[in-house]
């Protein structure tokens, strides 16, 4: 099930959203423009190492800012174009909803709260692992819980895979939400954290947990 559209109207221009797409945008440009050394070390440098946080420190391969900076700084890199894109896609379904109601500023710090409590969820789900955990899906996955708040009721168009072919529906946002939460519930209780095969699925459930509680927090009174 790929959500690709909702049908839910705004009152403001989602300057935040858009922007947050323009710099995680531009940023993998930069990573795409350097050579393969200078990229990987770049991923290295800021993306976040559960095991630099149980050393209290950076790891001989990774001299970057101080363990807990790159909670931040991982939130704007990706690991592929994939990866890069499908983030974007959530970013741009959900958060210009999630922005409508919060405010543009309200929205940024709630964005950067969920991405940086994902992240941390991440490293004490497997303390000992060196990968270098990237992205902005635990950010985006806060972003899904405030919207689950805001519009449980909206329409979301999907594609849903039936054998070789692509079917639309439309879904309540609840079911859509919902439905994305339990799959990375059932995922981390299948499966150890270290064979998630590169995806945080821990960080997607701390961000998505953490939209949920902050957003009653965050959100305006309607006048």
């Amino acid at each position: 099930m790929i959500p690709y559209q909702d049908i839910q109207k705004t009152r403001h221009f989602p300057f935040v959203t858009i922007l947050l797409i323009l710099i995680n945008a531009s940023v993998f440009a930069y990573q795409l423009l350097l050579p393969p050394p200078g990229s990987n070390r770049l991923l290295y440098e800021f993306a976040v190492i559960p095991l630099e946080f149980k050393r209290g420190g950076n790891l001989p391969f990774s001299m970057g800012p101080i363990p807990i900076v790159t909670t931040f700084t991982s939130l704007f890199l990706h690991g592929g174009i994939l990866h890069l894109i499908g983030n974007m896609l959530y970013l741009w379904i959900f958060g210009d909803n999630v922005e409508d109601r919060l405010g543009p500023v309200r929205f940024l710090i709630f964005y950067t709260l969920c991405g940086i409590i994902a992240s941390f969820t991440q490293v004490y789900a497997n303390f000992n692992s060196e990968i270098p955990m990237v992205g902005a899906s635990g950010a985006i996955a806060g972003v899904l819980g405030g919207y689950l708040w805001i519009a449980p009721k909206a329409k979301v168009k999907v594609l849903i895979p039936v054998f070789y072919f692509l079917r639309t529906a439309i879904l309540p946002a609840w079911i859509v939400l919902t439905g994305w939460a339990l799959i990375q519930f059932l995922h981390v209780q299948l499966a150890p954290p270290n064979a998630s095969g590169g995806i945080g699925y821990y960080a997607h459930i701390g961000g998505f947990v953490a939209g949920l509680l902050l957003l009653p927090a965050f959100r305006r009174r309607r006048r």
